[in-house]
């Protein structure tokens, strides 16, 4: 029976779609932690350009302090960059599993519409043969029937 035949490939895609799921599943985890990651340098660096508005507006400070604490923001925009850059690599990636994911669905699908076709058919077929037997089985029941009574002397 081709059904029969289809159903370790019907697992195998199956498989496939599970392990594909998994896999974006995973990078949806990566993207989030990176998303997390992103969000809390950005809050930090606006926190702390925000206190040092504060702080050099009350008390005087030194060149040397100023200078510092600029090349702090600097790394910190440096960081929220590349923090971005990660963040979008990453959702390059999700999108690119989902896009595998979508692409194993398909091909499930079609080896279950394949399947169900392929059962279809063989249900015809069974369905047809049935219906044949019992013609047969009819049809011998009416020759005993029409046996017996000629053979006893009845007429029908």
């Amino acid at each position: 029976m081709q059904s029969k035949r289809i159903d370790p490939l019907l697992k195998r895609a199956q498989d496939h779609e599970d392990e594909v799921a998994r896999d974006l599943a995973e990078r949806q985890r990566v993207l989030d932690t990176h998303l997390s990651r992103l969000e809390e340098l950005r809050r930090y660096a606006e926190e702390y350009a925000n206190e040092q508005m504060a702080n050099a507006q009350m008390a005087a400070t030194s060149p040397a302090q100023l200078l510092n604490r600029r090349a702090f923001l600097d790394r910190l925009d440096t960081a929220v960059a590349q923090q971005r850059q990660t963040v979008d690599s990453n959702r390059e990636k999700v999108e690119a599993e989902r896009a595998r994911l979508i692409l194993a669905s398909r091909d499930k699908a079609v080896l279950e519409q394949l399947a169900a076709s392929y059962r279809a058919q063989e249900k015809v077929l069974v369905d047809r043969r049935d219906q044949r037997e019992m013609d047969d089985l009819g049809a011998r029941r009416s020759r005993l029937a029409r046996s017996a009574d000629t053979d006893s002397g009845e007429t029908p």
